[in-house]
């Protein structure tokens, strides 16, 4: 089963990093979910919150205040201004 290599970074600190089924975010442009074999894309992140579904373990939501991400054969990198796990998220999910 393909994944998404996924890496969540805000400007000055690590926030998550994992194997995913699926990323939703807010863009500029409307919401977008980003699913293994989605084909490459740049995009400018709105503040709002970001969806992650881990292949292992329960779905991580994180709060961010924009940003960017990109997408390119099944890695997804999100670069932040600001990002915070919401309650309940593990806070050492992931590898870095």
């Amino acid at each position: 089963m393909a994944e998404l290599q996924v890496e969540i970074v805000a400007a000055d600190h690590f926030v998550w990093s994992g194997a995913a089924k699926m990323v939703k975010a807010r863009t500029s442009d409307g919401e977008i979910g980003i699913l293994p074999g989605h084909s490459p894309l740049l995009a400018i992140l709105a503040a709002g919150e970001l969806a992650v579904e881990p292949v292992d373990g329960s779905r991580i939501e994180v709060t961010v205040d924009g940003g960017f991400f990109s997408v390119d054969s099944n890695r997804v990198v999100i670069v932040a201004d600001n990002a915070h796990l919401q309650d309940g998220a593990p806070a050492n999910a992931g590898t870095r």
